[in-house]
């Protein structure tokens, strides 16, 4: 029976298998990873869509284009709400966050001997910004 993957490419997927593999403090880099890409690729769109500079976005939003830059890059780390909310309001968008059950990942085909079970009980959430 032929595998699922959990992505639209041959190549990404075994490159998640390699590197990634059961590792859960690795799946846990690269969904933060992702999800701070997806934080700055939509700053980015909304700032552009709205045919706005950095530096006039940053001066509706009362901060500096230094500011909206890092905010626009994918390896920021330091998004606030606060911060959020003020670039959504001068783009005349608000901030949605959600909250979902984390998705686990099926097992690779690793050859690594398979995580301990966790403890029973609730399953933990991941907070999504929308």
């Amino acid at each position: 029976m032929a595998r699922k993957t959990r992505t639209h490419s041959e190549g990404l997927q075994y490159l998640l298998d390699r590197y990634i593999g059961d590792d859960p403090r690795k799946a846990a880099q690269l969904a933060e990873a992702r999800t701070e890409a997806e934080v700055a690729m939509a700053l980015y769109q909304l700032r552009t869509r709205a045919g706005l500079t950095q530096q006039e976005l940053a001066k509706r939003a009362g901060t500096t284009a230094s500011v909206i830059s890092r905010l626009e890059n994918a390896d920021y780390h330091g998004h606030s709400l606060t911060m959020l909310r003020r670039i959504a309001a001068a783009l005349g968008h608000r901030v949605e966050v959600r909250f979902s059950l984390e998705v686990k990942r099926p097992a690779s085909k690793s050859t690594r001997a398979p995580a301990p079970a966790k403890a029973k009980g609730k399953p933990k959430r991941r907070a999504e910004l929308v």
